[in-house]
């Protein structure tokens, strides 16, 4: 095997275990090279490289170069989100809860269960913040295709490939030099379904709510990337290498109509209205001890920013809406470069190298901070009756009334939206690199080869959280007071204690209906600061050989049976170093301590392959054979085995049956190992009488021997504030006595290329994934709702009731939800692919394409002792516990995607497409008649043209959901992934994309 052959093998990947999407679907046969009849390749799912006359047992699809051309997509995540196997995962249209990457999740099993490859090999952790690869490093001008293989593949890559594989396979033989550019943007037409209701809202209140009409465009970006390469010393050396540039703009959810306001419903749930945070942008109330009470008889009062007064609570006007202020897309500015190049040094012994680096800058924007249920003490709340902003008015009501005194502080706490102090923005910078060294070649005269690589990367992270506020500095500008000049001061600097004065220190005014001094909201406004590095380092040797050479052959065939077999060794380490306001939990928006995390894990593999065919072109038998695989995993604490055993039985050249039955692995990483406990936030979902919390509101909807299991007393029952944004809080954090999860996944399908219908190719294939000791948390939704249906002590001990009983208002009530090993996640499917080639004389070449999913269940079993109506099914579903437990939002039960492609000479070439997403219904919801009930079905409608202008030079125009179809609403979407009323790495949220591009080439 010489040089050229041996590094095709290491990059290239085929198609012979599938279909290609892209360009075209094509069949199961190998694909001649120019230089050499006998290309030899690796398929995605096997280490042993192939002639072509062997065929892997496991579906692949594939996505040619061309689709990322006629989409415009200058990020990988827009096209893989468009195939029906992948569900909504982190990217660019996340703000809160976005991490600043970009990650892939194959059939809704979660980010962490797909293993992503770059020429075969992982990519290391995506950030200090998710384990899930950051697919933003992936240059998509250089992509030559993309394998998705479908189930487990642990035996051959090792953990993490549950759901499934996705192989970035890049063009590094690239000769020349070539220029890749591509402009976009979005443009809408406002004027949905939403304006009578904003037309409402910003009636009576127009600083909160204005209401988006006409035409807009926005979401620019451009994408510059230059490719360079050939081949030197006389053809021993080949380099390829790039530099590439890439800026977007950001899209505000006030920018849409449908996003404009952060939706609640009303009218028993029949129809949308405008809902928001509790924290406004004057003081808002809240009762904490349920011996203590308002004169007004309601646990909520607020501050009359027109009169200086406390008047009672509208739940209506006085919410906060955070919307607008949250991006839609983030602003992005990205450069990256990388190099591929290898040298053949003798006909052994071939050097070959990769290196590529990225500097990614993003900005994750979100509505203003605030004094978020805080007080004079902090997250345990009070505020002094000796305040010095109170009125005679509020000193009678939040003190006199009950008996209190100058000297005491009132069981309340304040909320209060920094609107002064602007939106919180999380500037995040990730810089990436990434090396492989390595040689390979063939072991002397014998039919076996080798290859042996190091590969080295490094996941910088560095973040600046800013304006949001300081829990520390908040208490102490609350507790104001006058000073014996009679000025009014923090009580910190007024009393005789001078070791806790604070000489920065201003003090806050929530009570006048003014707006505070400006060094007020200056001192209570804290940046926080984190950063650190992921690290990876595997170092791999491999063997494979034709053991035909040998004579070990199938009496019945003419191949010999191939093997592959090695060793590797990988360690990942996370070092990450959030600043002391971080880790203190001082931010007031943070929901929780960001805790330092720091920690490795070491894996060492022994592992082997086995491709065996035992007859060939026999009378009824074009081909039969076996393929086999096994993997040996010993982790820190833990060993696993993974394996293979497949079946492939051709009765001609028309049709191939294949079947697999693997067992997959994925030890628990690093995050799921270490991570410290700390407080963050959830989401519940609303019950019938419109409360989160089932324990809330003047008549909650459990009772209350329910509400006492959970930890409420009768003082506190119908007193409890629910919190109407729906967000609660949660323990959260690792576990070093975490079990690895298996996975069981079997496949069967045929691909059928009939030769009566030349061009014609079609494969279907079922998939079922079974996957135990499921690596999660016991769903916050079920430990409440069964501590408070059984009282079992196992659920009711995970429930702490904090001040007044909510489980929200400070950090001292939430749901734990530490990791465990928990019970098991399931899902099953027919994945059917189609394509038909063909020429019609005098009108040029037309392909038509198909590729959808059937997916027939997608189940979830919470616990081990889970049975009956415990276990359900996500399949056909949106939010609530599937999101909680998958989180990719939806779940539609069918997808497809179609298109038909013309060219007439090879000059032009025009596409359309069809996406269609089916309906999806609120899980665990019956209520039918609820606008909540279903997100219903979509169709997008893409066209795009290519148009070769000079023999050098191609030129390219496009719209994407031409029809500007909105995407669907709900106002249960929650946080990451729902993002501005609606699931926007999943549907088309922002309207038209326009885009238009050239490639040039010298």
């Amino acid at each position: 095997m010489n040089g050229k052959s041996m590094k095709r093998r290491l990059l290239a990947s085929s198609v012979f275990a599938g279909a290609a999407l892209g360009m075209m679907v094509a069949p199961a046969v190998a694909q001649e090279d120019e230089e050499s009849v006998q290309q030899t390749v690796v398929v995605t799912g096997s280490l042993i490289p192939t002639d072509g006359n062997l065929v892997e047992t496991s579906p692949v699809t594939s996505l040619t170069s061309e689709a990322f051309t006629e989409r415009g997509a200058v990020r990988v995540e827009d096209i893989i989100n468009t195939l029906p196997q992948a569900f909504g995962a982190q990217g660019a249209n996340l703000a809160n809860g976005g991490t600043g990457t970009a990650s892939v999740n194959l059939r809704g099993l979660g980010a962490s269960r797909t293993l992503v490859l770059l020429n075969g090999r992982r990519l290391p952790y995506g950030s200090l913040n998710t384990v899930a690869p950051d697919v933003n490093f992936i240059p998509s001008a250089l992509i030559e295709r993309v394998d998705v293989l479908t189930g487990g593949a642990s035996a051959t890559y090792g953990s993490d490939a549950i759901s499934g594989v996705v192989n970035f396979v890049l063009d590094t033989d690239f000769e020349g030099l070539r220029f890749d550019t591509n402009y976009s943007f979005y443009q809408h037409d406002n004027g949905g379904e939403l304006q009578g209701l904003l037309q409402e809202f910003a009636s009576g209140n127009p600083d909160q709510y204005r209401v988006p009409s006409g035409s807009t465009s926005d979401g620019e970006s451009i994408d510059i990337t230059a490719i360079f390469g050939g081949k030197f010393d006389n053809g021993k050396g080949q380099m390829t290498g790039f530099l590439g540039f890439q800026n977007t703009n950001e899209v505000l959810q006030g920018d849409r109509d449908y996003s404009q306001c952060a939706l609640g419903t009303r009218n028993g749930g029949t129809e949308f209205t405008c809902s928001g945070s509790s924290t406004n942008q004057f003081a808002n109330l809240l009762e904490l001890d349920a011996n203590y009470a308002f004169p007004n008889g309601s646990v909520w009062s607020r501050v009359d920013p027109t009169s200086g007064t406390i008047v009672d609570r509208n739940f209506v006007s006085d919410t906060f809406n955070f919307n607008p202020f949250n991006h839609f897309q983030r602003p992005n500015e990205r450069y990256t470069a990388g190099m591929f190049t290898s040298y053949q040094i003798n006909d052994n012994v071939n050097a070959y190298g990769e290196f590529m680096f990225m500097d990614n800058q993003t900005n994750s924007q979100i509505a203003p901070s605030g004094i978020f249920g805080l007080g004079v003490a902090g997250d345990a709340g009070g505020i002094n009756c000796d305040n010095a902003y109170f009125s005679a008015q509020q000193f009678e009501f939040l003190c006199g009334s009950n008996g209190l005194t100058a000297d005491d502080v009132a069981p309340i706490i304040l909320l209060r939206r920094n609107v002064e102090g602007g939106a919180r923005n999380n500037d995040i910078r990730h810089t990436t690199f990434r090396g492989v060294i390595g040689i390979n070649g063939e072991i002397g005269d014998s039919p076996f080869s080798y290859d042996l690589s190091a590969t080295f990367a490094n996941v910088h992270r560095a973040e600046v959280y800013n304006n949001d506020l300081s829990k520390a500095n908040v208490a102490k500008a609350l507790d104001a007071v006058f000073d014996a000049n009679g000025n009014i001061v923090c009580a910190v600097n007024a009393d005789d204690i001078t070791a806790n004065d604070d000489a920065n220190c201003v003090p806050y005014d929530a009570w006048s209906g003014n707006a505070p001094d400006p060094a007020a909201v200056n001192y209570i406004v804290s940046p926080l600061n984190r950063d650190g590095d992921v690290t990876q380092t595997i170092v791999t040797g491999q063997v494979f050989g034709d053991l035909g050479e040998f004579g070990i052959v199938s009496p019945m065939a003419e191949d010999g049976i191939k093997v592959a077999f090695g060793v590797e060794y990988r360690r990942d380490t996370l070092d990450s170093n959030p600043d002391a306001a971080f880790q203190s939990g001082d931010g007031a928006g943070q929901g929780g301590p960001t805790n330092a995390l720091n920690g490795s894990q070491e894996t060492y593999d022994v592992f082997m392959e086995l491709n065996a065919p035992l007859i060939q072109d026999r009378p009824g038998i074009k081909s039969l054979g076996f393929d086999a695989a096994f993997r040996r995993s010993n982790y820190d604490n833990v060993a696993a085995d993974a394996w293979k055993i497949g079946g492939e039985y051709a009765p001609t050249d028309d049709v191939r049956f294949r079947a697999a039955f693997q067992r997959a692995v994925r030890a628990a990483n690093i995050f799921e190992l270490f991570s410290a406990q700390s407080i963050g936030l959830f989401d519940l979902t609303a019950g019938a009488n419109g409360n989160f919390d089932p324990c809330s509101g003047t008549t909650p909807t459990a009772t209350f021997a329910q509400c006492a299991n959970t930890g409420v007393t009768a003082a506190q029952y119908g007193n409890i504030a629910d919190n109407p944004a729906g967000q609660f809080n949660t323990l959260t954090g690792g576990n070093l006595n975490l079990e690895p999860e298996t996975a069981d996944t079997f496949t069967i399908g045929f691909v059928a290329t009939p030769t009566m219908l030349p061009g014609l190719t079609v494969s279907v294939d079922y998939f079922d994934i079974q996957v135990e000791d499921y690596i999660n948390t016991v769903p916050q939704d079920l430990a409440l709702s069964q501590c408070l249906e059984t009282g079992d002590q196992f659920f009711c001990s995970l429930v702490t009731r904090g001040n007044g009983g909510t489980l929200w208002a400070n950090n001292t009530g939430f749901i734990t939800a530490t990791n465990v090993n928990t019970g098991k996640i399931s899902t099953s499917g027919v994945d059917v692919l189609a394509s038909y080639d063909f020429d019609v004389e005098g009108y040029g070449n037309f392909g038509l394409e198909y590729v959808g999913t059937f997916l027939d269940s997608l189940e979830v079993q919470p616990l081990p002792t889970s049975t009956g109506d415990e276990i359900f099914d996500c399949a056909g579903t949106y939010g609530g516990a599937c999101q909680t437990n998958f989180g990719a939002g939806t779940n539609p039960d069918y997808r497809h995607k179609a298109s038909i492609r013309w060219n007439n000479d090879g000059k032009l070439s025009v596409t359309g497409s069809w996406r269609h997403f089916s309906e999806v219904n609120l899980q665990g919801s019956t209520a039918t008649d609820s606008i909540n009930y279903a997100l219903a079905s979509q169709d997008y409608f893409d066209l795009s043209g290519n148009y070769d202008l000079f023999e050098n030079t191609s030129i390219r125009f496009g719209v994407n959901n031409v029809m500007d179809e909105d995407p669907p609403l709900s106002s249960v979407v929650g946080t990451a992934p729902g993002n501005g009323n609606t699931y926007p790495q999943v549907y088309d949220a922002l309207g038209r994309y326009i885009f238009m591009g050239a490639t040039i080439d010298f």
